[in-house]
């Protein structure tokens, strides 16, 4: 594994982190949130959730462990989480208390964590690690991140594009794939855990 810059490297793990991301995936989760919220600060939530992973990618395996965390932990505590979401979003039911904190960063969580900077991306940037040089991980991710600020920043426009109707068919579609997703994550970390 060579330290040169390679726009395959940057192409390969931008499509990677792309996929795990998935920022276009939980358009209806940041519409519903925003209802809620009031207006997602999308410069620092993708700034914050730049420089998670970035000391992830770094300090991962080390931060948990200071904390005496493993990752399955991790993904178990993100699962609950999204659970959560998934049953707000299927059953038109509050669970998380958003005026709780001050108004500008209660949509960090779940947002930040565990949407953005949950277990699927900070494994896969520890994995990564193996295949492809920092340098061009760092791209990549840099890459992932404006198109994440770009779509939470245009947010009020896809909303406008997709209308009402759609968002609320979207809404109890993802809220069932979060609950899908929870449930898988858990399942296969408690084990582990249990074991």
């Amino acid at each position: 594994m060579s330290m040169a810059l390679s726009i395959k490297e940057i192409a390969g793990a931008f499509v990677v982190l792309f996929a795990i991301l998935d920022i276009t995936g939980s358009i209806p989760i940041i519409i519903d949130l925003q209802h809620k919220t009031g207006k997602v600060p999308a410069f620092k939530v993708t700034v914050i959730s730049w420089i998670l992973l970035t000391i992830i990618y770094f300090l991962g395996d080390g931060v948990l462990s200071l904390f005496g965390v493993d990752i399955e932990s991790f993904a178990v505590a993100g699962s609950i989480i999204i659970l959560a979401i998934g049953f707000e979003m299927t059953f038109d039911i509050t669970i998380f208390k958003y005026d709780a904190g001050p108004k500008e960063v209660s949509s960090f969580v779940p947002l930040v964590f565990p949407l953005i900077v949950g277990a699927g991306s900070f494994t896969t940037l520890l994995s990564l690690k193996a295949e492809y040089a920092a340098i061009n991980i760092m791209i990549a991710l840099f890459l992932n991140m404006v198109f994440i600020f770009v779509v939470l920043k245009s947010i009020d426009r896809i909303e406008k594009i997709l209308g009402p109707g759609l968002i609320y068919v979207l809404r109890k579609f993802f809220g069932i794939i979060l609950l899908a997703i929870a449930v898988k994550l858990f399942t296969s970390n408690i084990g582990h855990l249990i074991g």
